[in-house]
């Protein structure tokens, strides 16, 4: 009898871990050199860094305190004040940035808290669907035939909630930014429930429940990736989002309010000056623009940076 045939050898755990990370980093290589080629989303990164920057560093190197009021009312913009000065006689820069710092801080509270429940709410019910889909697809349809101002309303007529979350200071932008998450995971929650009832039906999906792997396990680690671009460009959309929806709150008086700061808060105290000390106004309104247009490149860039449809690199 002929000697057995020779079997191959088994490959080595070692190396076949070495080989995937290999590519996980190629593939995050390809993604950040797509996304730099990308000039609008280089210019919206680069210039949303500065705004951080100037919000949360710029105090420390700005020659006025935001509490320095000894300045003459409405001066007008200067090589001493920038911005002018306002009609409490402090300095616009000083303003400029406490204003900023806030309305960035809301608006980051408001993109994580509402794209964390939209992303779980909508893969819930785009997997498990049947009553829990019905029930969360419901109370989404709920949601959105009350009015969001009406809401504000109420959340600001309860001010002992507010005194109680803020202290004897009376700080509400944390209130704020939570109303806001709360009712802002509404169109990200529908967009990822239709992706998931799609990816449900995926033969990875099969394999994966064949194999027994859990109701979570197959949501987030093997449908949820799958949805990362989409999660991205949301919740970048979700900070320009918030900026403006703050904005109009505090111009209305159901937004920030004082001792605490805001851009939207500015513009609002200021409506009345923009024909007579329009720097005023336009100030805070830049910013404004500035933040929305940076993210909004940003979100671009992501997305097409994550693109699957662009070619993969191979190992």
């Amino acid at each position: 009898m002929g000697a057995p045939a020779a079997q191959a050898p088994a490959p080595d755990s070692a190396e076949a871990s070495q080989f995937d990370n290999t590519s996980a980093r190629k593939q995050w290589q390809v993604i950040l050199r797509r996304f730099a080629r990308h000039r609008l989303a280089l210019f919206g990164f680069i210039l949303f860094v500065l705004l951080v920057l100037f919000a949360f560093f710029g105090g420390l190197f700005w020659k006025y305190p935001y509490t320095d009021l000894g300045f003459k009312r409405y001066l007008p913009p200067s090589a001493d004040h920038p911005f002018g000065t306002d009609r409490l006689g402090g300095d616009m820069v000083a303003q400029i940035i406490r204003g900023t710092q806030f309305s960035i801080q809301i608006a980051i509270v408001v993109a994580l808290l509402s794209t964390v429940i939209g992303v779980v709410l909508g893969a819930l019910a785009g997997y498990l669907k049947g009553w829990v889909d019905t029930l969360i697809s419901r109370f989404i349809d709920l949601l959105l035939v009350i009015p969001s101002l009406v809401i504000a309303a109420v959340l600001v007529r309860n001010s002992f909630v507010v005194s109680v979350a803020g202290g004897s200071g009376g700080s509400n932008w944390m209130i704020v930014a939570l109303y806001l998450g709360l009712i802002g995971w509404l169109s990200i929650a529908r967009v990822i429930r239709g992706m998931v009832l799609s990816l449900r039906e995926k033969e990875f999906v099969e394999a994966a429940r064949a194999l027994g792997a859990s109701t979570s396990r197959i949501v987030f680690r093997h449908i949820l990736p799958n949805t990362i671009d989409v999660i991205i460009v949301n919740a970048t959309l979700a900070i320009a989002q918030a900026v403006l929806l703050e904005a109009a709150l505090s111009f209305i008086g159901l937004g920030v309010q004082s001792p605490d700061t805001s851009l939207g808060l500015m513009i609002s105290l200021n409506k009345n000056e923009l024909t007579l000390h329009p720097w005023l106004f336009f100030a805070p309104f830049v910013f404004i623009v500035l933040i929305s247009l940076a993210v909004n490149f940003i979100g671009d860039g992501l997305r097409d940076a994550f693109d699957p449809r662009q070619k993969r690199v191979k190992a």
